[in-house]
């Protein structure tokens, strides 16, 4: 029999964990950061629930922290195994990786300061570059629909999720006693109607089923509505001259929100004289798609060509890279008529919350939220009404115009997670949500149950066999 713990993202949508046991084999399926509350942010230092060092393989679902984002603490703790991942998903890790340690070093140093001065200990990072460096020496890429032995007794195959680049639906074949057993997990299914990426690959087979849930509760708005409100925003703030802010995570969400620009651009209909990508890391992130547009959908690839462009950067001329602090810094003597996509996603730390600091309180500024925003994060306290955005010890006034567009997520929806999952109507496994705050996997579970299948919300250290 073979066992599967649920270790993280059952009670929200981060820090993605799975370990599968089978025949003495143990495969970690992802291992995310936690992020949002402090309390929760905590779990992340918090000892591994299991031995690391009897883990036989790792398998990555793609490069988001949320998912990724604790490898270098697995490996400093002495995991020395592979990590199995898709190719692009080992380019774009290495770039997450060095960031995420390059940010816990900086908020550390900040943080022993103040622990010097009141006389505490100090602390230490999560891990360091030194670890991250450990963690990508471990990591072999993949292609799509290629069926490899990871470990004994198991094989994986990856399919594109279309979520983001190098995405993965993770098949787990699982071979004992002569008998064969399929474990697929979704790992984050992306819009279909979202730019660049194919749509998610179909999958008709398997004996268990975790199925992400993030949207589980709700449709997203038609992707032309959505396009037309994003249009009339970016005319609206031309007209009274104030500059937007795009708060955008860097994978995925950067690539979409410029290829969508560069539409505009290509129609004649964006009048901002400069568009500033103000994030190194979505910079190096912008380039990694760029090596992989073989990967793209044939209709985005064909407007980008007709653009006479050979990349994103191309297809919006206007497109403006910021990649040190002194260029970062020189964008607060622009007063008007610009475009800041700078992260955090979520707004919890970044270049955006500068810009936020110099504009947030302007009543022409627009700030526009185009991603997901967790419970507890500060992008959510906007999007929910927050009149006062706190940055240290400041407390900035919230004037400017609050626009909220869903339809940009790169998440399927309700009805696109359905009938992905519909493709399962012969097999019919033993259905498992995952990633998704409780109220939308409880929507999802009396939505699913309404057209004539049973799932189970997993409960974090439930262990079940099949």
């Amino acid at each position: 029999m073979a066992k599967l713990t649920f270790l993280g993202a059952v009670e929200g949508v981060t820090g993605s964990a799975y370990l599968l046991e089978a025949g003495g084999t143990k495969v970690l399926l992802d291992c995310g950061l936690y992020q949002g509350r402090r309390e929760e942010e905590r779990e992340n230092a918090e000892p591994f629930s299991f031995d690391v060092q009897t883990l036989d393989c790792v398998v990555l679902s793609h490069a988001h922290l949320d998912h990724s984002g604790r490898l270098p603490k697995l490996s400093s703790e002495g995991y020395s195994g592979p990590i199995v991942m898709t190719k692009p998903t080992c380019d774009l890790l290495e770039v997450m990786l060095k960031d995420a340690a390059s940010l816990q070093q900086r908020d550390v140093e900040w943080e022993n300061k103040r622990r010097r001065r009141s006389g505490k200990d100090e602390i230490e990072p999560l891990y360091t570059l030194d670890d991250v460096e450990e963690t990508l020496s471990q990591c072999v890429g993949y292609s799509y629909r290629q069926r490899r032995a990871v470990a004994d007794n198991i094989d994986v195959c990856f399919r594109d999720a279309g979520h983001i680049l190098g995405s993965s639906i993770v098949e787990v074949f699982i071979k004992e006693h002569g008998e064969e057993k399929k474990l697929v997990f979704s790992g984050d299914l992306g819009n279909s109607c979202a730019a660049l990426l194919e749509d998610p690959e179909v999958v008709t087979t398997a004996d268990v089923l975790l199925l992400e849930s993030t949207y589980g509760d709700r449709n997203h708005r038609p992707m032309d509505e959505t396009l037309e409100e994003f249009e009339q925003i970016i005319e609206e703030a031309s007209e009274n001259g104030g500059n937007i802010l795009i708060p955008s995570f860097a994978v995925g969400r950067t690539q979409e929100i410029i290829f969508r620009l560069g539409e505009l651009y290509q129609r004649g209909k964006l009048r901002q004289q400069a568009v500033y990508l103000d994030s190194p890391m979505a910079i190096a992130v912008t380039e990694i798609y760029h090596r992989y547009q073989n990967v793209y959908n044939a209709e985005d690839a064909e407007t980008i060509n007709r653009g006479k462009s050979s990349s994103l950067h191309s297809f919006l001329p206007v497109l403006r890279y910021s990649t040190t602090t002194a260029e970062s810094m020189a964008l607060n003597r622009i007063e008007s008529g610009a475009i800041f996509i700078a992260g955090s996603g979520m707004c919890t730390g970044g270049r955006i919350r500068h810009h936020f600091k110099h504009n947030l309180w302007k009543t022409n500024a627009h700030v526009i939220i185009v991603g997901y925003q967790a419970v507890g994060t500060p992008g959510r306290a906007l999007v929910d009404g927050a009149k006062v955005f706190r940055i240290g010890g400041d407390e900035i006034a919230v004037r400017a115009k609050i626009h909220t567009i869903g339809g940009f997520s790169a998440h399927a929806s309700q009805s696109q997670l359905f009938n992905w999952l519909s493709n399962f109507a012969k097999a019919r496994p033993r259905l498992y949500l995952v990633h998704g705050e409780q109220n939308a996997k409880s929507a999802f579970r009396d939505f699913l149950s309404e057209k004539g299948w049973a799932a189970e919300i997993a409960k974090k250290g439930e262990a079940i066999t099949f």
